[in-house]
């Protein structure tokens, strides 16, 4: 049977193979095309997709950049506004120290007014506590007569020198001052000259404040006492020889301080 059958076929006529050929080729071209049409789209695609992607990474490297700009312009709008803070706090303590100045401006040339007219009273006031002064020690005991009477003329001189500040000479003339109230409540012993009938003759000098005014030979042999009445050295009893000597003694600080027994005379006006 199968041999029949080949023959069958074997005398059956020869099929014609080129539509067919010619349709396969033409599928198989649209295959080709068609593949190459996807792949070419493909392509495209993954170039879109590739281009979009470098776009994106672009687009976020310029956001990034953006942001951080961003970022530092805020930071410097903050610090700018600190600063302005610090700035309006300046500013207004500027305000209240100018002003300040301002005021002691004002008070500054007022006082150098009122110190253009106090000069013009003090020149005059400062010349006439001098010439009292210079009166008073005229007036007074007659004791370290050339030391005051120096002070005295080298204050006359320094009243008349333009360069001395009228501070300056106002503070030396209450300085004599004050030396000639120190005077009062001190005790002090020094050598000086006398004049006598019979000659100059150096002696011991005891001043005892502004009360009474001693002197001693210095031999001892004498004591004696300034007399205001007479305005005259005058010897006084030898009882008062050795407590003369002890008050020397004392103002040289020889000796401890004790009590004196010395003849004072009363004020001429004791009521």
């Amino acid at each position: 049977m199968s041999y029949i059958r080949y023959q069958t076929l074997k005398h059956r006529r020869p099929y014609n193979l080129w539509p067919v050929l010619v349709y396969l080729v033409a599928i198989l071209s649209l295959q080709i095309a068609t593949s190459s049409a996807a792949e070419n789209a493909l392509e495209q695609s993954l170039e879109i997709r590739t281009n979009s992607t470098h776009n994106s990474i672009a687009s976020q490297k310029k956001i990034d950049q953006l942001s951080e700009q961003t970022k530092a312009l805020y930071t410097e709008y903050k610090k700018n506004l600190m600063q302005l803070d610090s700035l309006k706090i300046y500013d207004n303590n500027l305000e209240k120290l100018v002003e300040s100045q301002k005021k002691e401006i004002s008070s500054y040339n007022t006082q150098l007014t009122q110190i253009d007219d106090t000069q013009r009273d003090v020149i005059p006031l400062m010349i006439k506590m001098v010439d009292t002064l210079d009166e008073f020690i005229r007036l007074d005991q007659p004791f370290l007569l050339k030391e005051r009477k120096s002070r005295v003329l080298a204050l006359k001189n320094l009243l008349t020198r333009s360069d001395v500040s009228t501070s300056e000479k106002y503070r030396r003339v209450m300085e004599a001052y004050q030396v000639e109230m120190e005077y009062g409540r001190t005790i002090e012993a020094y050598r000086d000259t006398l004049e006598s009938n019979d000659g100059k003759r150096t002696v011991d000098i005891f001043r005892l404040g502004r009360v009474a005014l001693f002197y001693q030979t210095l031999d001892g042999q004498e004591t004696g006492a300034w007399d205001k009445q007479t305005l005259k050295w005058t010897p006084i009893s030898s009882e008062y020889r050795l407590t003369v000597n002890k008050g020397l003694r004392m103002a040289r600080k020889q000796s401890a301080p004790d009590l004196l027994i010395l003849p004072i005379s009363a004020p001429e006006h004791a009521q």
